[in-house]
């Protein structure tokens, strides 16, 4: 049994690395994202369509990029309703050696955190340009408690200082090979609601979906990267979404957490278990190793 896993743990990990080997290695995620796809990436890559490269990627919830940067297609559209984070990409594209510049400038101290943290309490937010908007979301992200990005009802950035003794706030080698490969390449870049980015989706597009998971119990519940949280009418509405894929014949992989609600949502598709590591949840408990969905409308 125990021969039969590792040949199965392999043989997964073989699938990855063929799928990455003439890619940079160098293009990979600078931001830490809630329900980051790394460490499940050979799970997901297993289950691709076997022809992935012909079709135009896309990708309605993008957050921190792992599987468009492990795929690094020639063609897709990006999009978040998270509008700072998109703005972060649209700066390392057009902007980047002003961002970096400006990264430079940021203090590794507490005060100067919370007074950078407090700045989109103000009126002054706005008088903020894209590249200090972006410099700032990087080094809110590297320095703040557990590299977590989180925000409150308001949109507002709340989680703490970290206090860590050398965070890496300017990855400079992995941010200009992202930006080399959003200009090498057809990226679109979209900050809208992502109904309106799957209109763009035709039979020759496959879609990736990484919604806001939802949440296993009352205390597991983590939708502070999105201003107002997800709910189980968010829920029911992207699967009639994912109907109106299928019903197009658009090929799409959705990821989510596995609660009878969402496997009940999507009885009529593919779901394969997986496992994942997850670290952040308010009961300890729950933290560690919980199954995961990969659901699919294709074979």
């Amino acid at each position: 049994m125990r021969i039969a896993f590792f040949f199965v743990f392999l043989q997964k990990y073989f699938l990855c690395y063929m799928a990455k080997k003439n890619n940079n290695k160098l293009v990979t995620p600078f931001l830490k994202w809630v329900g980051g796809k790394r460490q499940i990436m050979p799970s997901i890559v297993e289950l691709l369509p076997k022809n992935i490269s012909s079709y135009s990627y896309i990708e309605p919830f993008v957050g921190g990029a792992a599987v468009l940067f492990h795929l690094q297609p020639s063609k897709a559209i990006i999009n978040d309703s998270n509008m700072e984070l998109i703005n972060v990409y649209n700066v390392i594209k057009d902007n980047l050696d002003e961002l970096v510049k400006d990264l430079r400038k940021h203090k590794n101290e507490a005060d100067y955190f919370y007074n950078l943290r407090s700045l989109d309490r103000g009126d002054n937010f706005k008088n903020l340009s894209p590249v200090q908007r972006a410099s700032r979301i990087i080094y809110l992200n590297k320095t703040c408690y557990n590299g977590l990005y989180r925000v409150n009802n308001a949109g507002e950035f709340n989680a703490p200082f970290g206090r860590y003794k050398n965070p890496n706030i300017i990855n400079e080698p992995t941010l200009k090979a992202v930006n080399k490969y959003l200009n090498s390449n057809l990226i679109e870049i979209q900050n809208d609601d992502y109904e309106i980015i799957l209109k763009k989706a035709n039979q020759k597009s496959f879609v990736y979906l990484d919604p806001p998971y939802h949440p296993i119990s009352e205390s597991s519940n983590f939708t502070g990267y999105v201003q107002g949280g997800w709910n189980r009418y968010d829920q029911i509405r992207l699967r009639e979404a994912c109907d109106e894929l299928t019903e197009k014949g658009i090929k799409f992989l959705l990821s989510n957490s596995a609660t009878p609600f969402i496997k009940d949502q999507y009885k009529s598709y593919k779901i394969q278990v997986i496992k994942a590591n997850r670290a952040i949840n308010s009961n300890g408990a729950d933290r560690g190793e919980v199954d995961e969905l990969l659901i699919r409308n294709y074979e």
